[in-house]
């Protein structure tokens, strides 16, 4: 690639050179975009935009972080949610294989591991039979027996 000679008497300078069209041709077909006012423009606007995407990365990064990923109020997190909900699977499908227990008569919410038992049971027996299913499941530390026997 051969080097521009520069002229001895020209000096040159960092602006532009202005480019005006001939007689023939129309501003468009000369690229106005490589206008050094046009660039800072585009510039501009490309800055503008991703910084509101950044703001909005960032108040959605915060939005999260001070709610501490809380699932649920009382929550700790995300992982407790997620212990709580497979041990109340767990539990529902036990009641589920069991014929002594009604399933649908019997509702399970966990928290923390405490498993609390709602709903009404046919028979004290029944009633019993639903405590011993929830506490011998895995992950359980505490069953709180809220089921009202119904003859």
């Amino acid at each position: 690639m051969a080097a521009k000679k520069s002229h001895p008497g020209k000096q040159r300078s960092n602006k532009p050179e202005r480019v005006v069209p001939s007689p023939g041709e129309s501003a468009e077909k000369l690229g106005t975009m490589n206008h050094p006012i046009k660039k800072g423009r585009e510039n501009l606007m490309n800055f503008t935009k991703y910084t509101r995407a950044l703001a909005f990365a960032l108040v959605a990064g915060a939005a999260v972080l001070s709610s501490g990923c809380s699932v649920v109020r009382g929550q700790e997190g995300v992982g407790s949610y997620v212990d709580d909900a497979s041990i109340t699977t767990a539990v529902k499908a036990k009641f589920v294989e069991d014929k002594t227990v009604d399933a649908g008569a019997i509702k399970v919410e966990t928290l923390h591991g405490t498993v609390a038992l709602s709903g009404f049971a046919k028979s004290p027996a029944e009633k019993a039979k639903a405590e011993y299913i929830a506490r011998n499941t895995k992950g359980v530390r505490e069953v709180r027996n809220n089921i009202i026997v119904r003859p």
